[in-house]
């Protein structure tokens, strides 16, 4: 049967065309139902037995939700428990176009066949679907169509039944939906009647979101903060700037302060600094909110006080809190503050953390802490909190009342036990929105089926380098080996020098569901034991993996250059290699330096060597930036696989040479593919800092009397080349770690939709990815753009679409910064674990940041920063003055400046369970009632505090 829509629609140029829209419906969509023998239905999803177990229900039935108990519930529906669902096709439509991310999550849950969630689809079937009638909303007729869906399968189901009794319950929290499905003769009840109901599962009742009603059910009546404005106010406010939005951003270290970054252009008012509770209004940690701009006479600085919210009630006193934020600064150091009256898209996500049980007898409301300190405590209603006590937890925002001090939420589910190295792990993947779920067999399927080889086709495309001598030189243990190079001598007196790269791409055909969760990954994670890989481990570790003596296809760049590394032409091609030899650092750097050695690779490896010098001094020359992090390593017991050595990494000029010719390689296909795609080509970027950016590493050098440069990137790097300290030769690596926390973060982008393509921290005018396709996924783009404008492949719609590159970008750009912050999580999860072993150890270290109440220290032994607090609740606090112009901390009679040597102790501070931290306590300079005494190496751990839960 055919259902047509006629309507007429205006087109651009002014005439009317004619639309036609047709719906079909068919007699031949089956119920899904074991019960049903009417349906000619091959494999039915609904069981004939559901095991579900209600009070309310005592027979046997299937439940039917509406749309917003898919949106709003959907952790509930989640749950194992709940089986035997069906899922409208009205309510799915709704959910996809209100909320892509829960959209998703049903679809996976209906995927999943031990469920048995079945689609039904009500639009198409010839009894279920209905029309809009005139004066009635799209959200009554969706309600309707529900309702009708529901009465349908309730009647088919008792025609077919071979047991009296058999039920469809609709689940809505709507109360005008559920009154008429009532008076329509149907079984309705809300989500929580339903779930209370459950004999067998109560604890599925903690997963339940609160509703409106129960939000209003706050034990403190008090109203804290002010009415955010609607969307239609908001909206006219941003147009006529009495408003500006922006991105919220929470202070780690601060809980009553934020900055607002501002959307557009102007670089006016780009970051609006929000202190205060109730001036931040219940935003929350990536919110995209309103703010209204304070008069200039209320303006403030950013405040150098750590404040960590460690209340326990409503009523705690927040302003003698906030009066501590302020302090007398000079004008230029006040910053544009605002305040947040509206809220414009919520960006909340499930969060990780631990329960902080109350200290009522049988209470069942609980304070939820967070892990990420950023984000505020939760309120949770839980039956469970002896049972999760102590472990990690996964808990949902649901809303946050204006008479609440804290946002309500739920309970989603149990992790593990905090500390457990597998709990933890999973905490910080979850944290930084790391994709790491194994690969699904739909991805599986798009592997090459093994044994797999080299085929007669493939060396047809393809240049043979397999006579040459291609050496790789990588880190110990690496196993996803991305590229190998060589160096030999030419007839004509220069030499050729190749970077070969693992040919990815040849294994992963655009679009297809490899590609699609490579794209979604975007790179791959490497943990201090643990690596997430982007592909799977057939292609990182075996077949795109350019290990020695096996043959593997590869994409080269090979250059002809003269003895001064000048170069003469390049040539881009798909190849065939085989490698001589898989070199560590250490290895690469013994054959080179070994004079007794003269084969083919150690020949070639001294060839790249010098060549690498030399391009290093060009670069240098150009501006590039030589800057300094602490790296750290760990040695890990083979046993308990607990860290047993931790030291700083060292870098050898084996891993200097390799990055020059990766350098090189991306330079030369970063011009390559602009050349042949101006619109579209993926490049990579890093923008010039802020003059403002370099306002504390000029105040540090000040402190020593040194003058440091920022109008370029050359003049910075030759006044940092040029600041040394006589006697203190560590000064130079300390200024660079402080430049490096000056530079921006470089980025993806594509060429069509930016004029801006400078590297600043290079000294490129153009740059890319493209030699690490194994785990990046940026890599793979690049190498199919450089493929395509050689001839060896063809190309694709959304390759050549600048939008669809731009949207890719974005994603790259996030994927790559939430896989560094999660390694950096890793290493200091490492670092807790081998100071727990190790007890106190004394070590001296250098100021690296000096704050009004504090002091950050770096050690260089174990590339270790942690925090020196001079305010103790336990003890009197010493006497502190604080200048903002040239840093500087004065402790009683003692004046502490950045880079001043000190010794203190370092223990594992496991007084929060949650938030264990690295302490580290003064020693030298002696300041009495403040220093403490150093302390002997011990095995013991550190006296512990009881256990207890901070934000």
């Amino acid at each position: 049967m055919l259902k047509s829509k006629t309507f007429v629609k205006k087109t651009r140029s002014g005439g009317v065309m004619k639309i036609v829209r047709e719906h079909y419906l068919r007699d031949d969509i089956w119920c899904g139902s074991e019960v049903c023998d009417s349906c000619k239905q091959d494999s039915p999803v609904l069981q004939q037995d559901p095991c579900l177990e209600s009070s309310l229900c005592k027979c046997p039935h299937y439940i039917l939700p509406d749309t917003n108990v898919v949106l709003h519930q959907i952790d509930v529906l989640e749950d194992p428990a709940i089986t035997n669902v069906i899922m409208l096709q009205t309510v799915l439509q709704e959910a996809r176009h209100r909320s892509a991310p829960v959209y998703k999550r049903i679809k996976d849950v209906i995927h999943n066949v031990e469920r048995h969630f079945y689609t039904f689809t009500n639009e198409h079937h010839r009894e279920t679907y209905i029309e809009q009638a005139q004066g009635e909303s799209a959200n009554d007729r969706n309600d309707r169509a529900i309702r009708v869906a529901a009465k349908w399968y309730s009647e088919h189901l008792k025609k077919d039944q071979k047991e009296e009794g058999f039920q469809i319950i609709l689940l809505t929290n709507d109360k005008k939906n559920k009154e008429k499905a009532e008076e329509a003769g149907l079984v309705a009840y809300t989500c929580e009647e339903y779930i209370q109901s459950l004999v067998a599962n109560p604890e599925l009742v903690d997963r339940l979101a609160s509703t409106p009603d129960d939000v209003n059910e706050i034990e403190s009546g008090k109203i804290i903060f002010q009415e955010h404005l609607p969307l239609s106010k908001l909206q006219q406010g941003i147009k006529s700037g009495t408003y500006l939005q922006g991105t919220f951003r929470s202070n780690r270290d601060n809980y009553l302060e934020a900055t607002v970054w501002v959307h557009g252009d102007t670089e006016e008012n780009k970051e609006v600094l929000i202190q205060g509770l109730k001036n931040l209004n219940r935003a929350v940690h990536e919110d995209v909110v309103a703010v209204q701009l304070l008069p200039k006479d209320q303006w403030v600085a950013p405040s150098s006080v750590v404040l960590q919210d460690e209340g326990t009630t409503e009523d705690d006193d927040e302003e003698e809190k906030e009066n501590s934020l302020k302090s007398v600064v000079h004008e230029s150091m006040l910053k544009p503050t605002g305040k947040v009256v509206g809220i414009i898209k919520r960006n909340w996500r499930p969060y990780c953390g631990m329960l902080s049980k109350s200290q009522i007898k049988e209470a069942r409301k609980h304070l939820f802490t967070p892990a990420d300190r950023r984000i505020p405590r939760i309120r949770i209603e839980t039956r469970q909190a002896s049972t999760l006590e102590g472990q990690r937890i996964i808990v949902a925002i649901d809303g946050w009342p204006k008479n609440s001090r804290y946002p309500n939420g739920h309970f989603v589910r149990n992790l593990g036990i905090a500390g457990d190295k597998e709990t933890e792990t999973e905490v910080l993947l979850l944290e930084h929105d790391v994709p790491h779920q194994p690969f699904s067999q739909a991805v599986l399927s798009f592997l090459p089926k093994m044994p797999w080889s080299i085929t007669e086709e493939d060396f047809k495309s393809r240049t043979d380098l397999r006579h040459i001598g291609v050496c790789s030189v990588d880190p110990p243990g690496c196993t996803d080996i991305d590229d190998a190079l060589h160096c030999r001598d030419l007839e004509n007196g220069n030499l050729e020098v190749g970077v070969h790269i693992a040919d990815v791409s040849h294994f992963i055909r655009p679009g297809n569901a490899l590609d699609q969760e490579a794209a979604s990954r975007g790179t791959t994670v490497y943990l201090c034991e643990k690596r997430i890989d982007m592909v799977p481990e057939l292609l990182s570790s075996n077949l795109c993996s350019l290990r020695s003596n096996v043959e593997r296809l590869a994409f080269s760049c090979i250059w002809e250059m003269n003895h001064n590394a000048e170069i003469i032409n390049t040539k881009f091609t798909k190849s065939v290699i085989n490698s001589k030899a898989s070199l560590t650092y250490a290895e690469a750097q013994m054959r080179i330096d070994d004079t007794s050695m003269n084969d083919e690779i150690t020949r070639s490896l001294r060839g790249l060597n010098r060549l690498a010098k030399i391009l290093k001094k060009k670069r240098i020359e150009m501006g590039a930036l030589t800057l300094s992090s602490p790296e750290v390593r760990f040695h890990i017991d083979s046993e308990t696989h607990d860290p047993i050595d931790l030291q700083t990494k060292e870098l050898k000029e084996t891993n200097s040479m390799v990055e020059e010719f990766m350098l090189l390689a991306n330079i030369s296909v970063a011009k390559k593919i602009y050349e042949e795609f101006a619109e579209c080509a993926l490049l990579r970027k890093h923008p010039a800092p802020p003059p403002s950016n370099y306002d504390m590493l000029v105040k540090a050098a000040k402190s020593k009397d040194l003058d440091i440069r920022t109008d370029s990137a050359k003049a910075l790097a030759d006044s940092l080349d040029a600041a040394q300290v006589e006697g203190f030769p560590y000064f130079n690596t300390l200024l660079r770690i402080l430049a490096t926390r000056c530079m921006m973060q470089a980025v993806y982008f594509c060429s069509g939709m930016d004029t801006d393509f400078h590297h600043y921290g290079l000294a490129s005018p153009i740059y890319t990815h493209f030699t690490s396709p194994i785990r990046r996924y940026s890599d793979i783009i690049v190498h199919r753009l450089l493929a395509v404008s050689i001839g060896a492949d063809i190309t694709y719609p959304d390759l050549m679409d600048k939008h669809k590159q731009a949207a890719l970008c974005n994603n790259l750009n996030y994927r790559h910064k939430m896989s560094q912050y999660a390694q950096r999580s890793s290493v200091a999860f490492h670092t807790q674990l081998f100071f727990k072993s190790k007890g106190i150890i004394n070590e001296e270290g250098f100021i690296l940041f000096v704050k009004k109440n504090a002091i950050v220290v770096l050690i260089p032994k174990f590339g270790l920063e942690g925090t020196v607090f001079f305010e103790n609740k336990d003890k009197p606090n010493p006497r502190l003055s604080f200048k903002e112009e040239i840093p500087t901390l004065t402790v009683e009679d003692t004046v502490f400046r950045v880079f001043d040597k000190v010794k203190v102790t370092i223990s594992l501070d496991a007084s929060n369970v949650q938030h264990q931290k690295i302490r580290m306590s003064l020693v030298e300079p002696v300041i009495p009632g403040v220093s403490v005494s150093p302390q002997s190496n011990c095995n013991s751990e550190p006296d512990a505090k009881k256990p207890k839960l901070e934000s």
